[in-house]
Parts: C-alpha cells; structure tokens; sequence
C-alpha cells in the first residue's frame, strides 16, 4: 500500500505521514493462520504463553494491549516475511501466561520484567518490539530500561508516557496529588462482572463484545465473524479482581473522588506510577514508529474512557471543569523530545480507524511496520 502525502514536517527527524487506505470489509475472510503455534516459556519469573511461527529470523516481538491477548496479533504474525522471527506473548494475567499479580507501584515494570525474562529464556540479545495500546507502554518502559537490546519500537494506539487519567497537559501535569482520576477505581463495574462471568453475546453495551465492536475498532467495521469471536475469548481470558482487572483503589477528596490503589491492571497505568519524563535521554536511540488510528476513542484526546472527559459530557456526575487528558498529545510531546535529542521518530495517522489499527487497516499497518523493521 503506497504513502499517502505528507502532511507535517517536524524540526529533527520527526514527521507525520497521512496513510490513505482503503475501508475495511467484514465480509474479509480471515487472514490463514494455520502456521502458527503456541507454547508455554519457563522463565527466571514466570512461565510465559507465546505464539510464534518459526525459531529463526530478526526477532520481533508483539505485545498486547489491556483486555486482551495474543489473540488479537495472529492475522499480523504471518504476514511478516521468512527473514523475520514473529512472537506474541500473553502478558502476565492475560491469556495463557501464569497470572501472577500485579504490583502496580512499579507501573509497567512488572510486564517489562517479565518481557526481559522470556527474551533471557530464548536467548535474544536484541529485538524489534511492536506494542499496542497498554503493550505501548510496556515497549516504552522496555526501552527506557533497557535501550541497547531493542532494535527498533513500533506503538500501536499507545498509552500516553504519562499514563492513563488523571492527568492534564502536554507533559502529564497531575490533576491531584493522588492520582484522582486513574486507577482501579475507574473501570466500569458492569464491565467487570461481564468479563468475569464469561459473557460471549451482545446484549448489553457492556457486554465484551460490545465494547469490542464499538470501541476497539471503528464502526461499522467488524471483524471477520470467526476472528470477532475468538477477539472475545480473548478479552474473556483477563482475569479480574483486585490483583489483575481492574485493581484496587482508594477514595480521594479530589473529584471523582477515586484514586489508586497499589495492585492491578489500571493502578499500573496510573500517571501516579507510570510515567516516562527521561525517554529522551536514553542512549542508544532506537528509530520508532508510531501508528494510530485518526479515529480512536480509546487512547484520544477526548477518551470515552477518560473520566474528565466523560464529566464533561455529563455522563460522570459532579464535574468540576478538571480537563480532559491530552493523550495523543501528550505522545506527541514525549516523542518529539526523543526526536530533538538525536532520535528518529514517525508519526502515521490512519484515516477511517479506531483502536486496533492493526485489525481494521492490516495493509497500511504492515507496509509502515515493514519500513521501520529495514531501518
């Protein structure tokens, strides 16, 4: 698929790219993944579920976001061409991977960790990372900790560097010293109890499939009827508690009156302990390439998961005017201090897509992928 025109030039090496693709079908027969196999790693932490195709080749590795799993990366895995080595590990309380808990006051550190861990076990000195959405983060707290072992970084929709709620401004300024307004304390409860009893139907707006269908990618695209359903599965296999999904959490004086607690998915991704301010000081500066779906109401600037958007909407009572978070923004700023320190950075926006670019847009995703891999 060609490169559509440049629409931004950046001082440094950064520049955003418009990639014009055509609308996806859901009539799309699902892309053949009967090479694939899956496996389950011993390492020095935990023992790790893996997809792959083949033990040799350039390492590239594919996380996952939150809710989710490897699932969601086996249409991508084959598409790469024999000279590269496709992994997708289930992160630890997704899929198949052992569900330790989480220690939410280390951030994405205990997910970096154990991605450290599974390389050690396979003996890859150096790879090229790709991470969607949550599995952004955790690329970037990768990076951040170990710089010299990544070959390239490719963010798909990713959690902002500066977490996920609570925040305001370019630089992830706290809206409250404690957090308020990230967390565990943020997650729907339906939503929840939905995941945890299992439900496979459509019923509800809260039921997974749902969510999936109207928010993971952009209607009216939906996947292929035999990809949605094993997406849902996937999003089934989250387990939930205060441990995992969505965590623990504390009342604050602060609205919405909810802060982090220490353990769990979304007190990880709280900028009270997920934050990357030094990304631009890390040395060696692998090229990254970010991609994004235009249309993503997940990981936006107006995020319907956002509770200060949401307040502002009318839809979370008691707004008290605090600001929506500024995710693409707040990407963008980090990114271009990366850039402006030596490093080199793409932007491509995708028209017509949500969430889960990769899903709903493979072409355009594996054409830049592609190019970032050559670098």
């Amino acid at each position: 698929m060609g490169r559509g025109h440049t629409e931004q030039e950046h001082t440094g090496q950064e520049h955003t790219v418009r990639d014009h693709t055509a609308p996806g079908h859901t009539d799309d027969p699902p892309h053949r993944v009967g090479a694939l196999r899956t496996r389950r790693i011993p390492t020095d932490r935990l023992t790790v579920h893996v997809t792959d195709l083949r033990d040799h080749g350039d390492p590239v590795v594919f996380l996952h976001g939150n809710v989710s799993s490897s699932a969601f990366w086996h249409t991508a895995l084959p598409r790469l061409p024999d000279r590269y080595r496709p992994l997708a590990p289930d992160l630890r309380g997704f899929g198949a991977t052992d569900p330790l808990p989480i220690d939410a006051t280390r951030g994405l550190r205990d997910h970096a960790d154990d991605l450290a861990a599974l390389l050690r076990a396979l003996g890859i000195e150096r790879a090229h990372l790709v991470g969607w959405s949550m599995g952004g983060g955790v690329v970037l707290q990768y990076l951040r900790d170990h710089p010299e072992t990544v070959r390239s970084v490719t963010l798909v929709n990713p959690v902002s560097p500066y977490g996920f709620g609570g925040t305001h401004g370019v630089d992830g300024t706290l809206n409250s010293a404690d957090g308020a307004g990230s967390g565990g304390g943020t997650g729907n409860p339906g939503f929840v109890a939905r995941l945890a009893e299992g439900d496979r139907g459509a019923d509800s707006p809260l039921s997974p499939r749902s969510v999936l269908a109207g928010t993971y990618v952009k209607p009216p695209w939906r996947p292929h009827p035999a990809d949605e359903d094993a997406y849902v599965d996937s999003m089934l296999t989250t387990r939930t508690g205060d441990d995992h999904y969505p965590g623990d959490s504390v009342t604050s004086p602060a609205w919405p009156g909810t802060a982090p607690g220490t353990r769990g998915v979304l007190n990880s991704l709280s900028p009270l302990y997920f934050r990357l301010d030094d990304l631009h000081l890390i040395d060696p500066k692998p090229p990254v390439l970010w991609i994004r779906g235009e249309d993503d109401v997940i990981v936006s600037d107006t995020s319907l998961f956002d509770l200060a958007h949401l307040g502002a909407l009318g839809a979370v009572p008691g707004w008290d005017g605090t600001p929506a978070q500024p995710m693409v923004a707040q990407t963008r700023h980090a990114l271009a201090r990366y850039a402006a320190h030596g490093g080199t950075v793409r932007e491509v926006a995708v028209p017509d897509a949500g969430h889960a670019v990769h899903l709903e847009k493979p072409e355009a995703f594996m054409t830049a992928l592609l190019e970032v891999l050559s670098v």
